[in-house]
């Protein structure tokens, strides 16, 4: 039986081929988690601005319902009152 010369090159070619499988699904998984970072990140940051935008919002139309009803409650109890001025 006669050993083939090209043996070594052949053991050296699937050493490569799994070096640059394995590195290559190290790239994919990497990429996906930080996708899936990115994405959490943006996520939570659109989360924080929508409520933040509620907030200003709710506190903008509790102002004005609140001087809505101060107004409507002077007019009903507005009474004229006849003031003098103090002589000292």
């Amino acid at each position: 039986m006669l050993l083939n010369p090209f043996a070594p090159l052949a053991f050296i070619k699937i050493n490569s081929l799994k070096a640059t499988t394995f590195f290559l699904l190290v790239l994919l998984i990497k990429t996906n988690l930080l996708r899936l970072k990115g994405g959490l990140i943006g996520g939570l940051f659109a989360l924080i601005l929508i409520s933040g935008i509620l907030a200003s919002t709710s506190i903008a139309l509790g102002s004005l319902i609140y001087a809505y009803r101060v107004k409507n409650n002077t007019e009903k109890n507005n009474t004229v009152q006849d003031l003098e001025t103090v002589n000292i």
